[in-house]
């Protein structure tokens, strides 16, 4: 149809140039605009609807397993972030200061955080002093500030939203048990409502988060083969404790230090969205996280009975629980088809006279242009199924897309020889070594996503150097 052509023009090949295909759908769909300061961008009402909906879902599961929302200040004495060094060192080339209020200098410069924990830290020195003041199961939604010098939207910004969870445990085993189960929340996330097939393991000493003993992590395979970080989880053990006088008086009464996690997504993940389940007519929206599931199209609107059809459709829809929203512009319908194309909406509703006049209407899928004649009677049933199969396939989708992307490697020519012919994620025995570790990123440009809870023995050697190995380790290029 012209319309749907003509926006389809506007929008680079995705397989021809994946990064410039990127920009134009961000753009194209109404998700960004940009603002006066470099690499901040502001998030547009249908972004933002988003974000929402995956922070809705994401709450609840939280609340469900006893976590409250807090909030803490923006600004970070430097005194105190200084009281953690290898925080401030691995966060240092990236932080923003704040030097004046007003007209007049500050004694101390002020932080504007990049991430947390030494606010938690002193808070929880205030706070914990007995082990029945024990665990404190904290998150806050809120933005941080991350001084990046390439930006890109979604994916790298210089100011982002996030949530940022810190828990504080009386034992070791009950941290790391929390940070794990966080884990498999963010897995849980990614593929039951943004159909993104995830692989769980914690990170190498070198990937791992700045003064976190273990760093856990979902990673995530875009469309064009490279990986996404889609959710990280730090378990802290007893350092942070230490740094900041943290001490608690045990059953035994005995002064202890207790043991820490920490634990974030953010809007980066609607980045992976777009890169793993977009088009050549822009976005497709896993329909759970979608703004609108449905939209209603009438034809001949101006025809007796078929705005009323429609009007009566919506309400059945709503009350169903299904987002439906209804399209009564004086727009072309083929323009109004590809707008709802270009913005990844699951489903399309048309009903013109013919339909009514049949007591059926016409449902068109967004992800394979599908056409299905559907009955008004029991629609709200029908609708619900269809947004199930589209989740559905989009995630069986997308775990072909990491199968078909994955190979084996046992020696680094073979795997910069496998990259340089099909971008993907190699998985590869290690021996541990860090120098080995980073000689495979200085000859690949591959790093180290994780170190695969579910592991297979595929050589008895390292990739890099050939000594004994026993760990396999996911490698790829990433955003």
């Amino acid at each position: 149809m012209t319309g749907s052509q003509k926006r389809v023009e506007q929008i680079t090949s995705r397989d021809k140039d994946f990064a410039q295909w990127y920009t134009d759908v961000v753009k194209k769909a109404g998700l960004i605009d940009y603002s006066g300061v470099k690499g901040c961008v502001i998030l547009r009402p249908y972004a933002y609807a988003v974000w929402e909906n995956i922070q809705k879902v994401l709450d609840g599961m939280f609340k469900q397993t006893g976590h409250e929302n807090v909030y803490m200040p923006l600004l970070i004495p430097e005194s105190l972030l200084q009281k953690e060094k290898e925080l401030i060192e691995g966060f240092a080339p990236e932080v923003a200061w704040v030097t004046h209020g007003g007209a007049e200098e500050l004694s101390e410069r002020l932080c504007i955080r990049p991430t947390s924990e030494t606010l938690f830290c002193e808070h929880y020195h205030n706070t914990v002093h007995s082990w029945r003041d024990l665990p404190k199961l904290y998150n806050q939604w809120c933005s941080v500030v991350r001084w990046e010098k390439t930006t890109r939207p979604f994916l790298r910004h210089r100011e982002f939203l996030w949530q940022e969870g810190h828990t504080v445990h009386a034992t070791a085993d009950e941290a790391i048990e929390e940070t794990v189960a966080i884990l498999e929340t963010y897995a849980e996330l990614c593929e039951k409502y943004l159909a993104m097939p995830v692989i769980k393991g914690p990170k190498t000493k070198n990937e791992t988060f700045p003064g976190a003993a273990v760093t856990y992590a979902v990673e995530c395979m875009m469309h064009d083969g490279r990986g996404l970080q889609a959710g990280t989880s730090h378990y802290f053990g007893d350092i942070f404790a230490k740094a900041f006088d943290i001490e608690f008086t045990d059953k035994d009464n005995t002064q202890k230090h207790p043991f820490q996690t920490s634990w974030g997504v953010s809007t980066r993940l609607i980045g992976g969205i777009i890169m793993v389940h977009g088009d050549d007519s822009g976005l497709i929206l896993p329909p759970r996280i979608a703004p609108t599931q449905l939209v209603i199209v009438p034809i001949s609107m101006h025809k007796e009975g078929v705005l009323d059809a429609a009007k009566d459709i919506k309400t059945r829809l709503l009350t169903a629980g299904i987002r439906a929203s209804m399209d009564m512009s004086d727009q072309s319908p083929g323009w109004k088809f590809a707008e709802y194309e270009m913005k990844g909406v699951a489903l399309r509703l048309e009903i013109g006279p013919r339909d009514l006049a049949e007591k059926m209407c016409v449902i068109v899928r967004r992800d394979t242009g599908e056409k299905l004649h559907v009955a008004l009677n029991g629609l709200e049933k029908e609708i619900a199924r269809l947004l199930d199969m589209v989740h559905d396939e989009l995630l069986e989708r997308a775990r072909k897309n990491l199968a078909a992307r994955t190979f084996d490697a046992t020696g680094l020519d073979e795997m910069k020889a496998k990259l340089e012919k099909k971008i993907g994620f190699a998985r590869a025995m290690w021996c541990g070594n860090a120098g080995c570790e980073q000689e495979i990123n200085e000859k690949t440009s591959m790093r180290a996503r994780c170190v695969p809870f579910e592991q297979e023995k595929i050589a008895d050697t390292c990739v890099c150097c050939g000594s004994p190995a026993e760990k396999m380790v996911i490698f790829g290029l990433q955003y």
